[in-house]
């Protein structure tokens, strides 16, 4: 077991784009899944990407939000994965990142997407997902094309620290959608 270092927001290795794995067999991937697992949990993280691991690798996991279960976390790994939108239909959600701890910002990301990956096995895998599962694969796809979440805010000023947002800007958010 391997808690590693989380690169964070500032650190070169973010805004670089990651390259594709194209033999399987050349690189460790189950020591990285694991590690990256372990690291994932213990930051209590939903996702995690190679690059925030320092690794230019095409791949990340994340904790399956449609088949979480109290005793029984289920993380799914992609590996070289493409995403589509459906539709053009958006919404807006707040999100963090372990890169950029304490801070949250409101995100716009497509409702509807699809993917397709290869997994663990080198199996293909393909899926269509939507709501927070949509949103779980679209924040770690873009970590791998050096993307963060703050280049996607719905407002610019819709980004802050985690206890602020909660105080102030989502108690604001609920009043107004009533």
């Amino acid at each position: 077991m391997a808690i590693l270092k989380i690169a964070k927001l500032g650190h070169p290795v973010l805004i670089k784009k990651t390259k594709e794995i194209n033999d399987l067999s050349k690189i460790n991937l189950k020591k990285i899944v694991f590690d990256m697992s372990e690291t994932m949990l213990d930051a209590n993280g939903i996702g995690l990407a190679a690059p925030q691991i320092h690794l230019s690798h095409r791949i990340f996991i994340y904790r399956n939000p449609d088949i979480e279960e109290a005793d029984k976390i289920n993380i799914s790994v992609f590996i070289n994965p493409s995403v589509e939108k459906i539709s053009d239909e958006t919404e807006d959600d707040w999100e963090g990142c372990l890169s950029i701890p304490g801070m949250s910002g409101l995100v716009r990301r497509y409702k509807r997407i699809k993917y397709s990956a290869v997994d663990l096995n080198g199996k293909d895998i393909t899926g269509e997902v939507e709501g927070l599962h949509a949103r779980v694969i679209q924040h770690e796809f873009d970590h791998l094309n050096g993307i963060l979440y703050t280049s996607r805010l719905a407002h610019k000023n819709a980004f802050g620290f985690s206890e602020e947002i909660e105080k102030f800007w989502k108690k604001h958010h609920d009043e107004n959608s009533k």
